[in-house]
């Protein structure tokens, strides 16, 4: 572990800001930090990739891409103007393999903070733990990696109290902030049938005619639906409404939303039983296995308010005692 007024380089997607929360718990540990979004472009070349990669991508029904050269060539950049002693990089799967070379050069110490499945990304770890330490939030993944003798640590994600929740926001409907995806849109639309308020926030929910361009699509569901917000937006929806939804796809790791939720205080209604490791079943959150059960813990929860409010402060507490941000830097240090 290193102390002191070390300089820290946080390289990081855009993803919401969750990076500059890492930076931020990171100067409250006494570190001089800079963050870099390494996806942050102009607005040429962000039109550029939208021609170049996501229509092209669509078309094919497969996955997006921004490109990885330039992003890498630009990171590159910002590695020697800053001269970090300390480089903690978040995802970071577009950059190419001489940015994880210099990284580590030059006596810096690298550590790779993975809040995705190895699967989905681009990486080939056994060449990269020459270079970084790594963290992921799968349990999985982390295993998978120490069985081929990667020391990885597992790290989940967190919550940023510091981030006060915005806006007034309706109480009646179970809402869900995030990605459409299949199984998200079934559940929703589940309850929607089935007479349960519900609203989901996003782009690719949005029935708003620039949101529908930008995300190439000519419909959008028939429940009701919002723009995209902010991340502290998000958390007054999720702490004002009746309940809010978190439905993983085929993830082992928890997902930000799951911290986030407890975190201000909304009742959290999710699919997973191995949330146990984490919060408490019946008193800090919610778990369904199917969608009828998903609609009935739905009319529960908009009944019976007594109970939740009971929940809402329980999940809080428990929040801010084990899973803030500040709690997790503590791994990254000792990784340094």
């Amino acid at each position: 572990m290193i102390q002191g007024q070390s300089r820290v380089l946080v390289v990081t997607p855009g993803f919401h800001g969750y990076g500059a929360s890492i930076g931020r718990a990171l100067e409250r540990r006494g570190f001089d930090v800079e963050v870099y979004v390494y996806d942050a472009v102009p607005t040429a070349e962000k039109a550029w990739n939208k021609v170049r990669y996501e229509l092209p991508a669509r078309l094919r029904s497969s996955e997006g891409e921004l490109s990885g050269e330039r992003a890498t060539r630009r990171a590159i950049g910002r590695l020697h103007e800053a001269h970090p002693d300390l480089v903690l990089t978040i995802r970071g799967d577009i950059l190419g393999y001489e940015y994880w070379q210099e990284a580590a050069s030059s006596g810096r110490h690298s550590v790779l903070w993975l809040y995705d499945e190895l699967r989905r990304m681009r990486f080939d770890v056994d060449q990269l733990s020459g270079f970084t330490a790594i963290a992921s939030y799968s349990a999985l993944d982390t295993a998978a990696m120490r069985r081929r003798g990667i020391p990885a640590q597992h790290l989940p994600n967190g919550f940023d109290p510091m981030i006060a929740p915005e806006g007034s926001w309706a109480t009646e409907p179970i809402t869900f902030i995030g990605a459409r995806y299949p199984g998200r849109e079934q559940a929703l639309q589940h309850l929607a049938d089935h007479g349960v308020p519900v609203m989901a926030y996003g782009r690719f929910w949005s029935r708003h005619p620039m949101d529908r361009l930008r995300t190439w699509r000519l419909t959008s569901p028939s429940f009701p639906s919002g723009r995209d917000t902010t991340l502290a937006q998000a958390y007054g929806i999720m702490r004002d409404s009746a309940g809010t939804l978190n439905i993983h796809r085929d993830q082992d790791g928890f997902t930000m939303r799951t911290f986030e939720a407890c975190g201000v205080g909304a009742v959290q209604i999710i699919d997973r039983d191995d949330v146990a490791d984490l919060y408490d079943p019946g008193t800090e959150v919610l778990v369904y296995h199917d969608l009828a059960e998903l609609e009935e813990m739905c009319r529960r929860v908009l009944v019976d308010q007594s109970r939740m409010r009971d929940l809402r402060q329980q999940a809080r507490r428990r929040t801010l005692a084990e899973h803030t941000v500040d709690s997790r830097v503590p791994v990254i240090e000792e990784m340094w």
